[in-house]
């Protein structure tokens, strides 16, 4: 599932990254890559406060929906 279904405050691990070349590298610079554990923060007007690692990052809808865990 696109991690913007994901319950707040669990924690996953990501499965795949999807989208074109441009956004998988993109998201993949933030540390979304395969294998990494990852948690919702918040969800504000759609977009979302991920931690991802020992950082916390915004990220679009749009780019949630690239994130499979």
């Amino acid at each position: 599932m696109p991690i913007y279904m994901a319950q707040i405050g669990e924690e996953y691990l990501i499965k795949k990254i999807g989208g074109l070349e441009e956004t998988k590298h993109h998201l993949k610079n933030l540390g979304f890559v395969p294998g990494s554990q990852v948690s919702v923060v918040s969800v504000m007007g759609g977009n979302l406060i991920v931690q991802i690692k020992d950082a916390r990052v915004a990220i679009s809808k749009e780019q949630a929906g690239k994130i499979i865990i």
